[in-house]
């Protein structure tokens, strides 16, 4: 085979594989535009007269904007937490030595691969005897340290891929430790701190098992819950339904395309560093 059929099979395989990927979100996202006459029909509807009826009726369902509230400030103080803990564990990590150093990445590294579902019977056990159980904080507390592992492990690959002869050179021009690491180190950190925050924004705005079984009043629900507010004794309301995830995705897609490239970088560099 030649070089440029080979090519030509790869970018084939690379659309299909893109195709399959699109047509779920560009099926939602076209599902919550139709009426209900275009939704339920045997001839599948791929061009619909667009409409914004689904649109008004999701966010006119009850405790619309509590849950987007209760995500928005959830979701922040994951990512505040997360970035600024992990990143004074990260930094330690990386330019420090101590005792047990191995001993606590290795930690760092079984704590990131434990499962979200196989740790809710231990957090409810723990959560339901503080006094912020049923509330907000707890569900920071919670998304924290599910975010905690991956945010240190990832910044210190980051950290350590910074030579520490930039800070030398700093501290002979007189700053001082601290000074010669934040004046030079942190301002190169940028696209580590941009993919890592990424991740933990996901992780917290997407994150629906928990905040459906920890939150006990409604109006603390966060948007996942809210999602599942259009099934009823009747059926589920595909076209709200779909109004509903478009409108929950957007907030993700447009931050997503507007850091990407720093994303892209950073993810890349993180990987293989450290």
């Amino acid at each position: 085979m030649s070089r440029r059929a080979r090519r030509a099979v790869v970018n084939g395989t690379g659309v299909v594989v893109a195709l399959l990927f699109a047509f779920p979100v560009y099926w939602m996202v076209i599902t919550a535009f139709k009426g209900a006459d275009q939704i339920q029909t045997y001839v599948p509807v791929f061009i619909p007269t667009p409409t914004l009826d689904n649109f008004t009726k999701a966010i006119s369902q009850p405790h619309f904007t509590d849950f987007l509230r209760n995500s928005v400030v959830v979701t922040m103080a994951t990512v505040g937490l997360a970035i600024v803990v992990g990143f004074l564990a990260a930094a330690t990590v990386a330019r420090t030595k101590f005792r047990g150093k191995g001993s606590f990445l290795l930690l760092v590294a079984v704590a990131q691969m434990a499962p979200f579902e196989a740790l809710l019977i231990p957090f409810f056990l723990f959560m339901r005897d503080t006094p912020v159980y049923g509330q907000l904080p707890s569900l920071i507390l919670i998304y924290f340290i599910f975010t905690l592992p991956f945010t240190i492990w990832s910044l210190r690959g980051f950290i350590s891929g910074i030579p520490v002869d930039l800070e030398e050179a700093a501290m002979v021009d007189g700053c001082s430790r601290l000074g010669a690491f934040m004046r030079v180190t942190v301002p190169l950190l940028g696209p580590g701190l941009v993919a890592t925050s990424i991740f933990c924004f996901i992780t917290a705005w997407n994150e629906y098992f928990y905040a459906f079984v920890f939150m006990t009043d409604a109006q603390n629900y966060t948007l996942p819950v809210w999602l599942g507010s259009f099934r009823t004794n009747f059926g589920t309301d595909w076209g709200a339904t779909m109004a509903a995830s478009t409108l929950f995705t957007l907030p993700v897609l447009v931050f997503f395309l507007l850091i990407q490239k720093r994303m892209v970088s950073g993810l890349t560099a993180g990987a293989v560093k450290g």
